[in-house]
């Protein structure tokens, strides 16, 4: 049963997804789930060394390094899946999306529970990092390459490095990974200080213009003087760079 849902999911979050077959026989992160799924039943049964060679073996394979203490729910889907890693004690829920290139790693040298849990329904960008005993609440998405170092709410969208996270989920469909579509706080924040600057300018230039120039020229040429700056500030914050 648990390998039906496992496929099932494949065919619910891959349009590129075209018939059983290919799904079965191609499909890496759904070879490293199955593979998975062996390796930490025999780690339950504290079989030595056995365990740690097929999850080994797994990666050689898939490109996938998922550690047979790690719990994997059902119908989790790891698409495309190269250079994921997943630790020991990591726990995700069921029906989550991993893409390429993520990791929930640890973030200290101590045993015990060190890694991070996903609840159910989490998506998780390509080349995320979500690092330390935290946890992901259900029906989150982590933007890629987001480096997340706390505990996120359900329905959250977290975003940027490190992570900020937004309460902002409802604005999004639930069945589209849309990650075009996620805000950004650090644009949001620079626009707003950008947009107080204009007021301060014009503050002060009016305050100058009372005590010593008649007329609005002077606030006219200040804010002539501050275009391109104005300008470039926005073509940064809309990716232009620097």
């Amino acid at each position: 049963m648990g390998m039906i849902r496992d496929i099932q999911s494949v065919f619910k979050y891959d349009p590129a997804a075209r018939n059983i077959v290919e799904v079965v026989l191609a499909y890496p992160g759904l070879h490293a789930i199955w593979s998975h799924r062996i390796s930490h039943f025999l780690w339950k049964l504290k079989i030595p060394v056995l365990p740690r060679l097929l999850s080994h073996f797994s990666r050689f394979i898939t490109g996938i390094e998922i550690h047979p203490g790690a719990k994997i729910g059902k119908g989790v889907f790891i698409d495309h899946g190269m250079g994921i890693v997943i630790g020991e004690t990591s726990e995700v829920g069921d029906e989550c999306l991993i893409y390429q290139g993520v990791t929930l790693g640890g973030t200290t040298l101590k045993k015990g529970k060190r890694h991070p849990t996903l609840e159910s329904h989490v998506v998780v960008g390509s080349g995320a990092k979500i690092l330390g005993d935290i946890r992901i609440g259900h029906h989150s998405r982590i933007g890629s390459g987001s480096v997340v170092l706390k505990s996120v709410p359900s329905h959250s969208v977290v975003v940027g490095v490190p992570g900020r996270v937004l309460h902002e989920q409802n604005n999004f469909d639930q069945k589209v990974l849309a990650h075009n579509k996620l805000p950004d706080p650090v644009f949001k924040m620079i626009h707003e200080l950008v947009d107080r600057l204009i007021d301060l300018e014009k503050t002060v230039a009016q305050l100058n213009q009372e005590k010593k120039v008649s007329g609005p020229k002077k606030e006219e040429k200040l804010l002539e003087l501050e275009k391109p700056f104005i300008n470039e500030m926005y073509n940064f914050i809309d990716g232009a760079g620097i």
